[in-house]
């Protein structure tokens, strides 16, 4: 299964319009239903915000993994940061 099948499954899972997923990705449904199509790459920033939406992993949406549970998240980001300093 492709990723563009998978965000359209995970949406239509949820009962969700394009309209509705859009919205929520603060895009417009046009884009939202190209990226469903593929006729545009995905940006990672939006990748992720689906993952999260879905409570999955980008690696699912990618269709890198069958594993849909999503991955334990770091606790605090700023510390890497900062010790990357």
């Amino acid at each position: 299964m492709n990723m563009y099948q998978r965000i359209r499954d995970l949406r239509e899972d949820s009962d969700l319009t394009q309209t509705q997923i859009a919205k929520i990705l603060n895009c417009s449904q046009r884009i939202y239903s190209n990226y469903e199509r593929g006729d545009v790459d995905i940006p990672t920033q939006i990748l992720i915000k689906l993952a999260d939406f879905h409570h999955t992993s980008v690696d699912y949406l990618l269709g890198l993994t069958d594993e849909k549970k999503s991955y334990p998240r770091k606790k605090n980001n700023t510390q890497i940061s900062e010790a990357t300093r």
